[in-house]
């Protein structure tokens, strides 16, 4: 029996951690035979290139495709997912997948949506249904009408897909692939290596052990990009009031990430603190470890909202980055103010961890897609007739 070749497009630093499990399943199913595609700021050093833990993991790239315009704007991020459709669209034609899957909801990932469908290949689609106070909501629930199987995190998503007006035969609760590497750090919790030793980064040579740091990961965020640069620096203030050893992890590639690296390089010039190092990226897992040991996570990443949940790890998101959400007891919302941050923060510390939660699956998430993949039938004209 032929296997049917599944194209995994990973489009950013966050995507291959949130995927990673899945990737191996689909590498090792019988029936399967899998093609990894690496593009736009995936691609890129300065964003954390993922290339090397893929090739650690024992993962072969397929294709690469260089597809991020600079600018960090909102021009450059129009322009890139034009370019994105046109590269994919080659790739696609080369590779002749069977399915193509894609993930989530940013910019990059409805390049791999358009592309796919306008070359009537079947289009999976992960984590959809997830709202979010971000224009990303709005790209991850064009991508669920674009899509022909969806395979959601929670049945709270899976209700939002079928209101859509999606065949409820085509949707999958599946769990999230992300909370299979956090069951690993679940039941393997400690802290196994030095971060700075492993990673450098750049600032202060802070000590780090089990429960004496603080977590700072925090993008701009594309529907009031003109304030990154604002947003960031009340947390920065907020980080130096708290006085904790802190470990800050460089934003994504969004529209307003310009502003928001420039207030980190100007906190980070001027000395202003000697408790705060800088990272670029981490391996998934390690960056797991490191939240897990950590007193409190700040910022408005997913992983807050997600693997966290499932962890126990107290968290202060800001803003409205993640804005309706599903989300577990783990989280305080504050807006972008250095003194709510810190009674949060002071609020999350006193509380330590909490109960586990399995809003977004048990960790078994990848098992279950590479099922659905391998098994799902493949018929758009059965989708176009719902």
């Amino acid at each position: 029996m032929n296997k049917r070749n599944i194209c995994v497009v990973i489009t950013a630093r966050p995507s291959y951690s949130r995927i990673k499990t899945a990737l191996l399943a689909i590498k090792e199913h019988p029936e399967l035979n899998l093609q990894l595609v690496v593009a736009a700021s995936a691609l890129l050093e300065r964003y954390g290139s993922v290339v090397k833990y893929i090739e650690e993991d024992g993962l072969e790239i397929t294709r690469k495709i260089y597809t991020v315009l600079e600018g960090e704007n909102l021009i450059s991020m129009a322009k890139t997912t034009g370019i994105g459709i046109s590269e994919l669209a080659s790739v696609f034609d080369d590779l002749k997948p069977d399915i193509v899957v894609t993930i989530a909801d940013r910019y990059e990932t409805i390049s791999t949506a358009i592309a796919a469908s306008y070359m009537n290949i079947p289009l999976a689609h992960i984590q959809g249904g997830e709202v979010t106070g971000n224009i990303d909501e709005k790209v991850r629930h064009a991508i669920t009408k674009l899509a022909d199987l969806h395979l959601v995190t929670t049945s709270m998503a899976k209700d939002r897909v079928i209101k859509m007006g999606e065949n409820p035969e085509n949707v999958f609760v599946t769990g999230c692939p992300s909370i299979d590497l956090a069951k690993e750090i679940y039941l393997d919790p400690e802290l196994n290596f030095d971060p700075i030793f492993k990673y450098g980064g750049v600032g202060a040579n802070i000590q780090v052990k089990p429960n004496n740091y603080l977590v700072v990961m925090q993008h701009p965020v594309t529907t009031s990009h003109e304030r990154a640069q604002e947003e960031i620096n009340a947390t920065l203030e907020a980080v130096l009031e708290l006085n904790y050893p802190t470990m800050l992890f460089w934003p994504n590639v969004d529209a307003g990430s310009d502003g928001t690296s420039k207030a980190i390089r100007v906190f980070r010039e001027k000395n202003l603190s000697n408790k705060v190092h800088f990272f670029k990226n981490m391996s998934g897992t390690d960056f797991l470890r490191v939240l897990n040991n950590s007193l409190c996570l700040i910022g408005n990443s997913s992983v807050g909202i997600r693997e966290c949940s499932y962890l126990g790890v107290p968290v202060v998101n800001l803003g409205n980055r993640q804005n309706r959400r599903d989300r577990g007891q783990n989280v305080i919302d504050v807006g972008y103010h250095s003194e709510e941050i810190i009674k949060a923060v002071e609020e999350q510390i006193a509380h330590g961890k909490y109960e586990k939660s399995s809003i977004y699956g048990n960790g078994n998430a990848a098992e279950n897609i590479a099922n659905v993949l391998a098994t799902a039938v493949l018929s758009i004209e059965k989708v176009l007739m719902y």
